[in-house]
């Protein structure tokens, strides 16, 4: 029925420093921006063109959705950008260092915070230099929108009705809709696509800027899955 495509975006600066990122605005490092052109790449080697483009209000996103567009040719298609798309919120951990906070609260907690379903980092506190809550791109949001803290639960729960309201009619209509988004925005996405269990969404990787495409049923079944690697 239509061709769905997921690019979670290039390698940003705080990946490269291995520290949480989260809402923080944070650019792609210089390899960020190779795996974005790259990841044109392979779309244009399989044939692959997108006719429509959603992705968060994130700069690391939106700077890999615009180069990966223009290795496309395609630098014309209509495109949305929506906060619930954006990275998971890590509250008190923005910023910090993952080895560090490891090393401090031992790796069962780490990877409660870091990849547990249900359990959300510490939330941040009001005043905090990473507080996103005053910037322009969410002035037009309810109060109480914009998170101190989420859990990947949190992520689907704001995620997946913007799949159905918005993304998922594109594909019905049969479009070709790229979503250009984050690790776990991407995760909260697949594990509703592929009906992944609580318990074994741990374990589900999504690298930096390698496209993902599933081909859905007219009742939005998955008919393929190819991840374009290599």
């Amino acid at each position: 029925m239509g061709t769905l495509v997921l690019v979670r975006h290039g390698q940003s600066q705080w990946n490269l420093e291995n520290r949480f990122t989260g809402w923080w605005d944070v650019d792609l490092s210089p390899g960020g921006e190779e795996e974005a052109r790259k990841a044109g790449r392979r779309l244009a080697a399989a044939r692959v063109e997108p006719d429509l483009l959603f992705t968060s209000v994130l700069t690391r996103a939106v700077r890999t959705a615009t180069i990966l567009v223009e290795e496309l040719d395609r630098v014309w298609i209509p495109v949305e950008r929506h906060w619930r798309l954006n990275e998971r919120h890590y509250g008190g951990l923005t910023g910090l260092d993952k080895a560090g906070i490891e090393a401090r609260h031992g790796r069962e907690q780490f990877l409660a915070w870091r990849r547990g379903y249900a359990t959300p980092p510490p939330p941040m506190r009001p005043g905090d230099r990473y507080d996103v809550r005053g910037d322009a791109r969410y002035a037009g949001v309810g109060p109480g929108v914009v998170p101190l803290t989420e859990c990947l639960a949190d992520v689907v729960a704001r995620m997946v009705p913007y799949w159905q309201d918005r993304i998922a009619p594109a594909v019905l209509a049969g479009a070709c809709p790229l979503v250009v988004a984050h690790g776990n925005s991407l995760r909260a996405l697949v594990k509703h696509l592929e009906g992944i269990a609580d318990e074994d969404i741990p374990g589900l990787e999504i690298p930096t800027g390698v496209p993902i495409l599933y081909h859905l049923d007219r009742g939005l079944g998955i008919e393929d899955k190819q991840v374009l690697e290599g």
